[in-house]
């Protein structure tokens, strides 16, 4: 991948299903910025602590601090001023405010490198990351490898008791291979609850 530099500030956002490598590529990103003598602030949302707190970890195991945040104007009051690059990852917990800090920090002529999964389990796009598709520069989609089939995955399938999750489950539900499989189109489940009707 080439990259180049912007007059001012601009927003890359890495995207793609669960284990896709999207942290990793993160973590690739921000360690090039490292060596390059750049300053960077690395965020992870709050409820992301499944590698423990303070840390942005890939499933391969590579990882690295981070300061953790619940809202994403938190990210504004934690900004140091010397700072040139931002790191943002699991930016679909966020809310739609999200997208206006990025805005703000690369107008502030800011390198802003933000991960989050495009879909949710369902396979519709999750909170405000199509909106970050929209407003960025640089867009990075990653496949996965589809665990039933060997296809390239772009879906996250959700597992409750080795069984898909039902449509109608929570949105947000924080874990990894314990509770999600990568999986293409075609292997991809989400059944709808049946209900039934009371006379």
């Amino acid at each position: 991948m080439i990259y180049q530099h912007y007059n001012g500030g601009w927003v890359e956002i890495i995207c793609g299903c669960m284990f896709s490598g999207k942290t990793e590529e993160l973590i690739r990103r921000v360690k090039r910025a490292q060596i390059a003598r750049q300053k960077v602030q690395v965020f992870q949302h709050h409820l992301d602590i499944r590698y423990g707190e303070h840390r942005v970890a890939a499933h391969s195991g590579s990882s690295m601090n981070a300061i953790m945040v619940q809202h994403a104007a938190d990210i504004l009051g934690l900004l140091e001023a010397d700072t040139r690059v931002v790191a943002i990852d699991e930016a679909q917990f966020f809310d739609w405010s999200i997208a206006e800090v990025t805005d703000e920090l690369a107008q502030r002529g800011l390198r802003v490198i933000v991960a989050g999964l495009d879909m949710d389990f369902r396979g519709e796009p999750f909170g405000p990351i199509p909106l970050l598709l929209a407003q960025s520069e640089l867009v990075t989609k990653l496949q996965a490898i589809c665990v039933v089939c060997g296809s390239p995955a772009t879906r996250t399938q959700r597992l409750i008791d080795g069984r898909p999750a039902f449509y109608q489950d929570p949105v947000i539900m924080v874990g990894a291979n314990e509770v999600y499989e990568a999986r293409c189109r075609k292997c991809h489940q989400v059944p709808r609850r049946e209900t039934t009707c009371q006379a």
